[in-house]
Formats: C-alpha cells, sequence, structure tokens
C-alpha cells in the first residue's frame, strides 16, 4: 500500500525513481480506507534527505499511510527554507488536538549539548508529554531516544569513545 504524502513534496520524484508506492492526499481520500496516522517531527538538518528516508521505510508496508511532518515552532531552521517548512510541515500548536497512531521523532546533531541547552528542548518535552495521551505508540531515533528517556525517566546520556549503534553508512 502507499504511503500518502503532501502534494508537490520534492521526496515524490526519488521516491518514484526508487519504484516507493505513494499517493497524494487528494487521491487517497478516494479510497474506502483508514490510513495509519503518522506524524514525524523532523529535527535533521537535512529534512528532505530525511523525509525521503522515512518515506522510503513507510511506503513499503501493506497498510495506507498518512504522513503529517512535523517541525519545531521555538527554532528555525538553518538549512531548510522557511517556504518549505511553512508548505510541507506543520507545528506542534496545529496537530495537538489531533490523535495519531505513531510518532515518529528523527535525531538531531545536537547529541554534544545538554539537553536544556537545544533551542527547542522545552517544546520538544510538551510533544513528549502530549504524546503519552494523542498517540498510540511512538519511535524515537538516535539523539531522540536519548532526549526521551531522559524526559520520562531522568536518564543521563554517556559520551562513548565510538559509535554503538544507530544507523551506518551503507549501500541501498
Amino acid at each position: 500500500m502507499p504511503v500518502t504524502i503532501p502534494e508537490h513534496l520534492p521526496a515524490a520524484e526519488a521516491l518514484k525513481q526508487e519504484n516507493i508506492f505513494f499517493m497524494t492526499k487528494d487521491r487517497a481520500i478516494h479510497q474506502d480506507i483508514r490510513p495509519l496516522q503518522v506524524v514525524l517531527l523532523n529535527l535533521m538538518p537535512d529534512k528532505i534527505r530525511t523525509e525521503q528516508q522515512f518515506l522510503r521505510l513507510l511506503g513499503n508496508t501493506a497498510l495506507q499511510v498518512e504522513v503529517t511532518f512535523l517541525t519545531t515552532a521555538s527554532y528555525e531552521s538553518k538549512h531548510t527554507p522557511r517556504s518549505y517548512l511553512q508548505t510541507f510541515y506543520e507545528t506542534f500548536d496545529e496537530v495537538k488536538h489531533r490523535r495519531f497512531d505513531a510518532l515518529i521523532i528523527t535525531g538531531s546533531p545536537v547529541e554534544t549539548l545538554e539537553f536544556e541547552q537545544v533551542a527547542y528542548w522545552d517544546e520538544l518535552k510538551r510533544i513528549l508529554s502530549w504524546a503519552k495521551e494523542q498517540v498510540y505508540c511512538s519511535l524515537y531515533v538516535c539523539w531522540a531516544a536519548q532526549a526521551a528517556l531522559y524526559h520520562a525517566y531522568g536518564i543521563q546520556k554517556h559520551k562513548l569513545p565510538a559509535k554503538l549503534s544507530g544507523v551506518y553508512a551503507h549501500t541501498v
């Protein structure tokens, strides 16, 4: 089944070239299927590349998946134009009234900062707390997993001499 994406999302061309089945919301609403509602909080600097990576995975499921892209309102991206975010992303205030089947929070290249030093930490804490009531299940990737553990249980992160887990260089 396809992943449902916003109209004119640049990732669509890459997905099409890789034969990942997707459709726009306009096409999806004409089907008699309740899509899985997934909200993706994309904290990575290269938002388009990160979108492609997650859409590639979600598009290879047997379910119709409708993805809502979420960005922080408390931090302005230095690597993604504001117009892009305004077109394809929503803020927490715009989605906090909704329920979702799943929340995915990506990593972020802030692993050397203390959590409280991260510009959007307070907003992320609100999202993590909200997810307990409004989201069926959550997936935290890389730094987001550390942030969720710290928020929920006060577990501090520890610097390691080498990368222990995560996404490593590979060939598709």
